[in-house]
């Protein structure tokens, strides 16, 4: 690039859940500074790319990728601090691999290092590092402080809390609605109904899933197998009794878990229940 030509800048800009009550963190305030930084360096801005609500552990993140994929329209990529790309050190790695590739420069503003030097990648992937080992510490100090309110039992430790339970001033409960499909499911398969049978009525009658979208087997699975709906919370091994949560009979759920079993090792087909029968029957219950 000849010095008449101005570097074009693409500026990358996150903030995960936890930064967003930060002072300085805020999408808006990343922005500011980086497009006046740019300005000074004497760089147009070619784009903008913000992944809001992303955690930088994971490089699944549309914007960032969107950017990649953006990569012949700017020549540096531009954040405020290296944590704002990348919070894993192989991650990190893998993407300055890519720009080396592309002839990409890499500018974090708040460190002050580019990739132009060799000390500057030097201090860069040291920094880097130290980043992924806070990173893991306040991973580990939250397993911590979950286990130990696992042990004290106080109460449901997973998020976002299960189908057929809501958040109410923090607690779990029950969610009524949504209980009833769980039941529902429970009784099917008792009834010797596969998943795939129960994910199709659950469609056919206008049963809407959490998020919207059609039932998936995975998520019915899921729904039969998980012990929260006898009214016991798990959290790493660790059992806490929740008697005001439990949705089913313990005969029942280990009659579903008894007959998936038998299913997948004779192979032989469930009958069929049409949603007509189904409900009559409940109906009379």
């Amino acid at each position: 690039m000849s010095d008449n030509e101005r570097m074009k800048a693409a500026i990358y800009a996150r903030v995960s859940t936890e930064d967003q009550a930060r002072e300085g963190f805020s999408i808006a305030a990343q922005l500011k500074r980086l497009r006046s930084y740019c300005i000074a360096r004497g760089w147009s801005v070619a784009s903008e790319y913000v992944d809001d609500g992303f955690s930088g552990r994971s490089a699944e993140r549309p914007e960032y990728k969107r950017m990649m994929h953006e990569k012949d329209n700017w020549d540096v990529l531009v954040v405020l601090k290296m944590d704002r790309i990348h919070r894993n050190s192989r991650n990190f790695t893998l993407m300055m691999d890519f720009l080396r590739s592309w002839n990409k420069e890499f500018n974090s503003m708040q460190e002050n290092f580019d990739t132009t030097t060799a000390i500057g990648r030097f201090v860069m992937d040291t920094i880097q590092r130290i980043a992924q080992l806070e990173s893991e510490q306040t991973g580990e100090r939250v397993k911590v402080g979950m286990t130990q309110k696992a042990l004290e039992g106080k109460g449901h430790l997973g998020c976002p809390a299960p189908y057929g339970y809501k958040y109410e001033s923090g607690e779990l409960v029950i969610n009524e609605a949504e209980a009833k499909v769980v039941q529902m499911m429970f009784r099917m398969a008792t009834d010797l109904c596969s998943i795939g049978q129960i994910c199709k009525h659950l469609d056919s009658v206008g049963v809407p899933t959490r998020f919207g979208g059609d039932w998936q087997r995975a998520t019915v699975h899921g729904i039969l197998t998980n012990r929260v709906y006898l009214g016991k919370l798990i959290w790493d091994g660790i059992d806490q009794d929740a008697p005001e949560l439990k949705l089913v009979q313990e005969d029942i759920f280990q009659e579903a878990q008894e007959l998936g079993t038998v299913r997948m090792k004779s192979k032989r087909k469930p009958k069929r229940i049409s949603a007509k029968t189904l409900f009559r029957s409940e109906a009379h219950a």
